[in-house]
């Protein structure tokens, strides 16, 4: 099965550790990036789609960030 996830988060360095410890784990990115401010913070906030291949049945409480 391919898994897919949407990592997200404030455009800090801790967002593109988060991006690149999912690509040392194996996973894919899928599409671009996406940046938008948050007017309730103040912040810019990133997001990152990302997909990886995964010999494991899908269940709605499959762990997607353990695979």
């Amino acid at each position: 099965m391919r898994a897919y996830r949407l990592l997200t988060g404030e455009d800090t360095s801790e967002f593109c550790h988060k991006v690149t410890q999912a690509l040392a784990q194996g996973w894919t990115l899928y599409g671009s990036p996406a940046y938008a401010h948050d007017p309730i913070s103040g912040q810019m906030r990133c997001a990152q789609a990302v997909t990886k291949e995964a010999d494991v049945t899908y269940s709605p409480e499959l762990k997607l960030g353990s695979l």
